[in-house]
């Protein structure tokens, strides 16, 4: 779509100053009218939303349509807001509610936000490379099904957050470098949150992303300053204007006419400087208003920039708009700036000089004005319809029929996922991501059957008969290899996990990762979750089960990290089955509105499986399975005695907990129920339920599994608690439990040995675990 021929700029820029007044003043409002309640500050961002103006006026009056998807940068959200009310597609109520409870978030927020937001920003940069992925997901879901947007993925971004690592990760991405479906716009303001930047970096910013393949454009000098370089004595503006230190340039924005003046002729001596000055006693408009004359606040040239990105649709296209933090206001350029707030004053001289009044300031345009009929095909073409959501797929309840010989959850997990692409109807939309670990993670069964996604077939040069992995490159592969970054796996997964929305078709996103990366990539999966995306996390192998490996490969904190992240359900199966009916079930879930994303927690140590078959066996098979995915089942029961405790394990541990139960009975005749903690995270949040909702006025819940999982005889027995991973995951069972607990886990980094050495020195051996269940025995 080419800029409208007809457009009428002077009522665009009407629209563009009532933006920037709502904006502002909707900041304005919930910092010194708006009640509060309390002593802390409400705060916002004016500079930062003046900034933005007039990209976003431009881009959604007149260049945006239905199809596209926008990420907007966190701290311009007043002006979102501001858009979506004058476009009729947001309440007036709203714009005295920011930051308030039920109102308008601090940054837009896919699922809080009373209007529709595409992209939840807010922390910084990865809502602005999450575009680039998203355009990703839009070619692989295209290549698959024939569904796409058909739009562009737009990310507005500032300066500052092409600091953040995430996002030079995600520009070096190969499979980025074809996506003609992406488009950046860098809001180039040249300040941070505590400072001025020294320097202008945008010459190598620009060459960074040519580099890598991307179209660029340069919005740097406005129409009128153009214009003024190419008259006699112009060269020497220019050059005074590209010499001067930056920290220089952005103190003329609120400086008079004759400090203007000086700071341009200053250096220059004899005939530059009598030319320069002729130049500049010509100019009637104001020297001021001259030097701020930048390309990312000319209208026309905003339009004509986002018109040539169109064009290009082979790669990816960034634009670097040269802009003012604080346009337009009387904090232009100003350091600090950045949570700066105008003045009541400052408001009121605003809202006069714009023609408004108390009574009018929150108005928009008559509908049978220039810019009311602007804003209503703006309106209409922004319109998305009715869309309806994609239907759920069916999943099988079980898999496996009967279990393995030993083996471990990893195998377990390959095995499965190779069932699962079997399955017409869900195996084509199953799609598997990870960073250069496909074969030690075991995809690479899946991977052989399904093939490597990319837009073109790639030929195959290799005749490696004894290779693991057949590395078949075409539009019909069902996997993506992302390199070694963990970010941009779990940005993709995110992405991958949302096109049942913006593409309206069902995928089953199953990223692979080394359990320890877990932690690297842990704030693009909080982001990813914290938008409404659903997928599946294998990280694998984990704990110092990986003994040989020491600690720099030995997860500890994953446990903890799984049950406190919302919208994220933390499982850590122990056997092959158990790793099934899991998995299964988090395939279904991740269609239901109110589903979660999986995290499974997963080890290469083998495990014999008869003590889950002799469970099943004694509780019969769809009640057991019904145990485990709720939380947990008992896979030992204990034998008469006197002394009774509690042993509570999950994944890798099983085992000792069990080698532990037998030396307790053999040697102190004491008998211990082991509990599997198939989903430790199901468990605490399940039985905390149960416990809060009365508290905080909701009704009561049912009894929670943790509270049918332990029999009334067992209530007060002591019980230890033991995990391959930091011991607080598992020690909160003895408040649960209201009982004496003794928590085992690793809380030092591992050392390299055997498994039997490892776990001794770290207090996880049979023997420890049956020293701490005396212990725990002890009066």
């Amino acid at each position: 779509m080419q800029t409208q021929p007809s457009l009428d700029l002077d009522a665009l820029a009407a629209i563009e100053q009532r933006v920037l007044w709502l904006a502002v003043r909707i900041v304005d409002y919930a910092n010194r009218e708006r009640p509060k309640g309390d002593a802390l500050k409400v705060g916002g961002h004016q500079a930062s939303s003046a900034s933005m103006v007039t990209l976003m006026t431009a881009l959604w009056l007149a260049d945006m349509d239905a199809c596209d998807r926008v990420s907007v940068k966190p701290h311009a959200s007043p002006v979102l807001h501001a858009l979506e009310y004058l476009l009729g597609r947001l309440d007036r109520s709203y714009l005295t509610r920011l930051r308030d409870f039920g109102g308008l978030q601090s940054y837009p927020s896919r699922t809080k936000d009373p209007f529709p937001v595409d992209f939840s920003t807010g922390s910084v940069g990865l809502g602005s490379a999450a575009p680039l992925f998203a355009g990703l997901a839009d070619r692989y879901v295209n290549t698959h099904f024939g569904a796409s947007t058909g739009g562009r993925f737009v990310s507005l971004l500032g300066d500052a957050e092409l600091d953040e690592g995430n996002i030079w990760e995600a520009l070096v991405e190969p499979l980025a470098r074809t996506l003609g479906n992406v488009l950046w716009i860098v809001d180039l303001n040249r300040q941070s949150l505590d400072r001025v930047i020294p320097g202008i970096r945008a010459a190598e910013l620009e060459a960074q992303f040519r580099t890598n393949g991307w179209e660029v454009i340069e919005l740097k000098y406005g129409r009128r300053l153009r214009a003024t370089y190419a008259e006699p004595g112009g060269e020497l503006l220019r050059r005074r204007i590209d010499e001067m230190p930056n920290e220089q340039y952005q103190s003329l924005f609120g400086a008079s006419e004759e400090v203007v003046r000086r700071s341009l002729l200053e250096p220059l001596e004899g005939r530059e400087r009598a030319a320069l000055a002729g130049l500049l006693d010509d100019h009637s408009g104001g020297v001021g208003a001259l030097v701020r004359d930048l390309g990312g606040h000319d209208l026309a040239d905003v339009l004509t920039a986002l018109a040539r990105a169109r064009e290009t649709t082979d790669r990816p296209t960034v634009i670097f708009a040269y802009t003012i933090k604080g346009y337009g206001l009387e904090i232009a350029g100003r350091p600090m700036n950045h949570s700066a707030l105008l003045t009541g004053e400052q408001i009121d001289a605003f809202r006069a000089e714009l023609g408004l009044t108390p009574a009018t300031e929150w108005d928009g345009f008559a509908p049978d004005s220039v810019e009311g009929r602007l804003l209503a095909e703006a309106r209409e073409r922004l319109d998305r319809g009715e869309r309806p959501l994609p239907v759920s797929v069916p999943v099988p309840t079980v898999l496996s029929e009967r279990d393995p010989g030993p083996t471990s959850t990893q195998a377990a997990f390959g095995r499965a996922l190779l069932e699962l692409s079997r399955l017409e109807g869900l195996g084509e939309r199953l799609v598997t991501v990870a960073p250069d670990v496909s074969v030690s993670t075991s995809l690479g069964g899946f991977i052989n059957k399904t093939g490597v996604w990319g837009p073109e077939d790639e030929p195959v040069y290799d005749a490696m008969e004894d290779s693991p992995l057949k590395w078949r490159v075409g539009p019909g592969g069902q996997h993506l290899e992302m390199g070694i970054a963990e970010m941009n796996l779990v940005l993709a997964l995110g992405q991958l996990g949302l096109t049942w929305d913006f593409q309206r078709e069902r995928l089953f996103p199953i990223g692979a990762l080394y359990d320890p990366f877990v932690m690297r990539a842990l704030e693009g999966i909080v982001f990813s979750v914290y938008q409404g995306a659903r997928f599946v996390l294998c990280g694998t192998p984990s704990g110092i089960s990986l003994s040989r490996e020491g600690g720099a490969h030995q997860s500890l904190s994953t446990p903890g990290i799984g049950i406190e992240t919302p919208g994220l359900t933390y499982c850590e199966p122990a056997y092959a089955r158990e790793l099934e009916w899991l998995l299964v079930d988090g395939l279904r879930r991740l269609q239901e509105p109110d589903g979660e994303s999986l995290y499974l927690r997963l080890s290469t140590k083998p495990l014999d499986q008869a003590p889950f078959t002799a469970a099943a066996a004694r509780r019969g098979e769809e009640a057991l399975r019904a145990d485990v995915v709720a939380g947990g089942f008992r896979l030992r029961e204990a034998g008469a005695s006197d002394d009774r405790v509690l042993v509570a394990t999950c994944g890798a541990m099983a085992p000792e907990a069990l080698a532990a139960a037998e030396l307790l009975a053999e040697d102190e005749g004491v008998e211990a129920t082991v509990l599997c903690l198939s989903s430790p995270d199901r468990l605490y949040h399940g039985w905390r339920r149960a416990r809060t909702e009365p508290v905080r006025g909701a009704a009561a819940v049912a009894t929670s599994h943790l509270d049918a999982l332990v029999r009334s005889d067992e209530r007060g027995l002591p019980v230890v608690t033991v995990i391959d991973g930091s011991s607080h995951a598992l020690a909160w069972l003895g408040s649960a439990l209201d009982t004496r607990c003794v928590p085992l886990g690793v809380d030092a980094f591992g050392q390299v040995g055997s498994q039997a050495e490892v776990y001794a020195a770290y207090g996880i051996s049979p023997e420890a675990i049956a020293t701490a269940a005396l212990v725990a025995l002890q009066p």
